[in-house]
């Protein structure tokens, strides 16, 4: 997605905030059919400024009084601020990205990113709020099969995906973990977490 940005700075770390994006919402809202809306798939709408420009607060409530679908996928447990929203709006879904259960590794990995056990303390909220909830496990990282425990009680369903970018290559590299990348380790890494989520009565 970079190339469409025009930012010279490396992925991750420059912010475009489309300031306009809830009145462009508020005049194509009306014009279009009523379908499921992804938010998001490309960056997360829960990043660290939206505490202060609340541009996601104000699509999910102009979604929610037209009674738009939503599914939300974040990192951040930010997602709690707008609990307010999420429980009005019709058929909303919060998940989680959370690819493993190790601190050390997600550290590797996303080390600016909120921790793991935050992310499930604010899944386990939403869900007891009565809104339905999912994990994304992806991409499947070393320490990802203890995860299912974690998540009893608190997710309807789970998505999984391997690793499916070249950008970490050199994080594998570097730590060794050349082996976690391979089709050997992610297809009997699947098979594991898909049998034991199957064991726990959860959807994958």
């Amino acid at each position: 997605m970079k190339k469409y940005s025009g930012h010279l700075e490396p992925w991750g770390q420059f912010v475009d905030v489309k300031i306009n994006a809830p009145e462009l919402l508020k005049k194509e809202i009306v014009r279009k059919k009523i379908g499921e809306v992804w938010i998001s798939g490309v960056c997360d709408p829960y990043q660290p400024v939206e505490e202060k420009y609340k541009i996601t607060r104000q699509c999910l409530e102009i979604l929610a009084e037209n009674n738009w679908p939503v599914v939300i996928q974040t990192k951040s447990p930010l997602v709690l601020r707008d609990l307010d929203i999420l429980k009005r709006g019709k058929n909303f879904q919060v998940g989680f990205s959370i690819a493993t259960s190790d601190e050390t590794t997600k550290k590797l990995f996303e080390p600016h990113s909120p921790g793991i056990e935050e992310r499930i303390l604010a899944l386990g909220e939403l869900h007891r709020a009565g809104l339905k909830t999912y994990v994304m496990i992806a991409p499947i990282l070393p320490g990802a099969e203890d995860l299912v425990e974690l998540l009893l009680g608190k997710v309807d369903y789970v998505i999984l995906d391997r690793m499916n970018y070249r950008y970490a290559d050199w994080i594998y590299k570097k730590y060794n973990l050349e082996d976690k990348k391979t089709d050997q380790f992610f297809c009997q890494t699947e098979k594991n977490i898909s049998q034991a989520l199957r064991r726990a009565g959860i959807h994958c």
